[in-house]
């Protein structure tokens, strides 16, 4: 006989299964609102202390031109550093199937056989094509940042009246209040961490590249800058790229290895040993959760997805921390 305790597990799980369901057949409206309420999250402190010296419109302007500013700035970064890679490729792509040939030929005079589907499927023309779909992905991109600037500026907006009624609500709107807030200050420090550890990563890559004589090192630096506010998979990805682009320049497998090794260096002594004492106790998160939340986002909302993962577990573990009833989740994910 199903026991309650059964039948309360069995409706978690399937709950939870419909709610991730739901959140990716929405991701074409949820993704952009999930990154409007963690860009409201940062800017919101800026727009709070100009409205004191300034007045409510003047500080609104202000905060949405910095906001405009840094996010710009990002956007093009990215768009620079992969459009200028899978530019090269293209460009590049009648030498690199000569390459490619001469592999296949080697590989023959050895004895090595490669499976003709393997050959027809990884080959130089499926890299350009490859190439060409990241270009226009990163069209895409400009349409994700317009309509989520569009939902945050409606949100920033309104911030102040709903804090002003989360304080009339009762006791349990300010205990939430003040779980926002907080969450707001995580969410900030994270943020700063993460910029610092990816400027010192992207300055790394780049002086390496640049050791190596590795075309476009500029790129791959940037890139890595871009990719290492992802965890995980970022940093990850920020060591695959030139590697693979090692391997098309030079031909050699060992110079790839060599750079495989050396990149993956550089990202432990950032992503291991660095980064965990400055974000310091503050942010403290069980490495697994993060992998968790990192990859689930991932698997809903794909790259966005992947970047707001953690920012959604500091969210959650805030909150969760911010009432007695939840205070157990916050305490066993918390890696403390």
């Amino acid at each position: 006989m199903i026991t309650d305790s059964a039948l309360r597990t069995m409706a978690g799980i399937c709950t939870a299964i419909l709610v991730a369901a739901a959140l990716s057949l929405a991701q074409s409206v949820l993704a952009p609102i999930a990154f409007a309420l963690f860009v409201i999250a940062l800017a919101w402190p800026l727009q709070r202390g100009l409205e004191a010296r300034l007045g409510g419109s003047v500080a609104m302007i202000v905060t949405l031109l910095v906001t405009l500013t840094v996010v710009g700035v990002m956007v093009f970064l990215a768009s620079w550093g992969f459009g200028r890679v899978g530019a090269w490729v293209i460009a590049n792509g009648a030498t690199l199937q000569e390459l490619y040939l001469r592999k296949l030929e080697w590989a023959a005079a050895q004895g090595i056989e490669i499976d003709p589907i393997i050959a027809e499927h990884f080959n130089m023309r499926s890299l350009v094509r490859l190439a060409q779909e990241v270009l226009s992905q990163l069209q895409g991109l400009l349409t994700f940042v317009a309509v989520t600037l569009v939902f945050m500026i409606l949100g920033l907006l309104e911030t102040g009246g709903v804090a002003r009624s989360l304080n009339t609500m009762g006791s349990t709107a300010a205990a939430m209040l003040d779980a926002l807030s907080e969450t707001s200050s995580k969410l900030r420090t994270y943020m700063a961490v993460r910029t610092v550890m990816s400027a010192l990563t992207g300055l790394a890559v780049f002086g390496f590249a640049y050791a190596m004589g590795l075309e476009l090192a500029a790129e791959w630096g940037v890139i890595a800058f871009v990719l290492n506010y992802i965890p995980f998979i970022g940093s990850f990805l920020a060591t695959l790229f030139p590697t693979v682009f090692a391997i098309l320049q030079f031909g050699s497998w060992q110079v790839a290895i060599a750079v495989f090794a050396c990149l993956q260096v550089i990202q432990f002594m950032s992503g291991s040993y660095i980064e965990p004492r400055l974000a310091g106790a503050r942010l403290a998160i069980s490495p697994f959760m993060v992998l968790v939340a990192v990859f689930l986002g991932a698997l809903l909302w794909g790259v966005p997805g992947a970047f707001i993962g953690v920012p959604a577990l500091i969210a959650a573990l805030t909150v969760c921390d911010r009432f007695e009833g939840s205070r157990w989740v916050a305490v066993l994910l918390s890696g403390r």
